[in-house]
């Protein structure tokens, strides 16, 4: 399928919109959880403990850089052009798509250990540092439509022969 065809543009069209709103979605609810913690602080017995505090911050930290090293393992350009040249424009949209929803829930999980390490804790601030590193991460991760057509534009051009 030509990436310029009407049926690769509407595939790319639903497929951008289904994963952009999918980051959006996940966006809001990272928010609503900071505005939950937030909320909740008259209602919350702080508890000190180190071993959860250090656990929850070396935990948000791996995963957010975890995040930063798999979106470069799976966008990587050799990696890329194999799945074009195998499965075509759909294959490549599929693999664009599938890769920043994973990306975005990876970011959603951060904000969740976060908050429940409010819950256990007491501490707010749990979760407005998880809830900052997921909304990195979703900022980091989310599509625009103009990268993804010059990924297509990219991976779609004849290779020139020497």
């Amino acid at each position: 399928m030509d990436p310029t065809s009407p049926e690769a543009q509407a595939e790319l069209a639903r497929r951008h919109k289904a994963a952009a709103t999918t980051v959006m979605g996940l966006i809001v609810a990272t928010v609503l959880l900071a505005v939950v913690a937030f909320l909740a602080r008259p209602y919350l017995t702080p508890q000190d403990n180190a071993v959860i505090n250090m656990a929850v911050r070396i935990v948000i930290l791996f995963l957010g850089i975890g995040a930063i090293v798999w979106r470069r393992t799976k966008f990587q350009p050799m990696r890329l052009q194999d799945i074009f040249g195998l499965a075509g424009v759909s294959g490549l949209l599929k693999t664009l798509e599938r890769t920043t929803i994973q990306l975005a829930v990876l970011g959603a999980a951060i904000a969740a250990i976060g908050f429940i390490a409010t819950l256990v804790t007491g501490n707010e601030w749990y979760t407005y540092l998880a809830s900052a590193v997921a909304v990195l991460v979703f900022v980091y991760c989310y599509p625009t439509k103009s990268s993804w057509l010059r990924t297509l534009h990219r991976f779609s051009e004849p290779e020139a022969e020497a």
